[in-house]
């Protein structure tokens, strides 16, 4: 078997002695930025925007957990990088737990593969290969949520024995022509009424304008209103705001930055004013748009004109016409995604134990898992869980 290449700060080079492959800790993920980018920058890799070098060291580096990351790589017998995984290492429970990043701000936490065919390496060798870079490294217990079970029509070996999640992901296919893009995604009747919103938010409040953000200003101009709006749609619900955080704000500006952002932010703003009527937030790459996060001014002069449903039948025109393949509106349901999506991401959070501990951690948390989902999908046990939060936040 051919020895993989060391990199610049890796904790070791570890293969099972009858394994497919060789797994590589890299201590310091920036080290591999080179690799990383050649994988993430080839139209053969299989990706979501959320493994992107600048999204991953953004949010790392934001919320001060650079220091606990890793990457690992796994390399076939010829010692080529065959697949990424961005992870980082937390002490809970007495265990060595390895995450993937982004928690919930990461849709999906699906690795990075360099082609296809990577897709297609058996996921007995994948976890083979876990288990004994964990045992080398300390690691108790691999724990990968939001990991879909296929993206762009293959499937994802890390999925193959994971647990449903209590929510599903919610996408479709862009087409290249944007105008039957728009006809094929809004029914007819929904662009009727959409129309006529918009013609009346005008007579109602001036000229409105589509806007994505070019520079920082802007960018810090729609973060702004988005965090006022957010935080009032949340106050209502008596749920705390994760956008109040610091560390997270500056995330989203760092991520932001850029020729080439891993975020992309865009608003529908009056013209004269410049006042910002709703947002949308998504991560990217050049083939895709991933929705992460949107809201809309609570002003019930501005609500009931619908200014959200604007400014999303906008963005998918916008986003069909700059050549984008798949968008996806991220994992939960919501009635403005069941009205456009034509396909339903199917997610799963896959548990690799590597020690005694780490496979009783495992039973646990897929037992947890499970009951998230009942409750999830009980119409009257979820309506009665948020009734329980928003009492114990009054």
């Amino acid at each position: 078997m051919a020895v993989a290449l060391p990199v610049a700060d890796t904790d070791m080079i570890a293969a099972p002695p009858t394994g497919a492959l060789v797994a590589e800790l890299i201590r310091d993920p920036a080290a591999a930025e080179l690799i990383w980018r050649q994988i993430e920058g080839d139209p053969q890799s299989v990706q979501t925007p959320y493994q992107r070098f600048d999204w991953t060291m953004a949010y790392l580096r934001a919320r001060g957990l650079a220091g606990h990351a890793r990457l690992l790589i796994l390399r076939d017998g010829q010692g080529r990088a065959r697949i990424l995984l961005p992870l980082v290492m937390e002490r809970r429970f007495g265990l060595h737990i390895a995450r993937t990043v982004g928690d919930s701000h990461a849709n999906y936490h699906l690795p990075l593969f360099a082609s296809r065919d990577a897709t297609t390496i058996r996921a007995d060798d994948v976890i083979a290969a876990l288990r004994h870079a964990g045992q080398a490294a300390g690691i108790d217990v691999y724990a990968l949520q939001h990991q879909p079970r296929f993206w762009d029509g293959t499937a994802n070996p890390f999925a193959l024995r994971g647990e449903p999640e209590a929510s599903n992901g919610y996408g479709l296919t862009l087409g290249s022509d944007p105008e039957a893009t728009v006809r094929r995604v809004f029914s007819a009747d929904a662009r009727k009424k959409l129309r006529s919103k918009e013609r009346r938010l005008i007579e109602g409040q001036g000229p409105v304008v589509y806007r994505r953000a070019e520079s920082a200003g802007e960018t810090a101009r729609f973060l702004a209103a988005f965090y006022t709006h957010k935080s009032a749609r949340f106050a209502a619900m008596g749920i705390a705001d994760p956008y109040a955080d610091a560390s997270i704000r500056a995330f989203l500006t760092a991520a932001a930055a850029g020729p080439k952002p891993a975020l992309e932010f865009h608003a529908l703003c009056l013209a004269e004013s410049g006042r910002v009527l709703a947002t949308f937030g998504g991560a990217v790459t050049g083939r895709r748009y991933s929705g992460m996060m949107t809201a809309f001014d609570p002003d019930p002069e501005i609500a009931r004109y619908s200014p959200g449903d604007l400014l999303l039948h906008h963005l998918v025109r916008e986003q069909s016409a700059r050549g984008r393949l798949g968008f996806d509106l991220g994992v939960g349901e919501a009635r403005y995604k069941a009205s456009i999506c034509d396909e339903t991401i199917e997610l799963v959070e896959a548990i690799i134990p590597v020690t005694l501990s780490g496979r009783t951690y495992g039973a646990l948390r897929q037992s947890l898992v499970r009951v998230k989902r009942g409750i999830k999908r009980d119409p009257r046990l979820y309506t009665a869980v948020q009734r329980l939060r928003r009492i114990r936040r009054a």
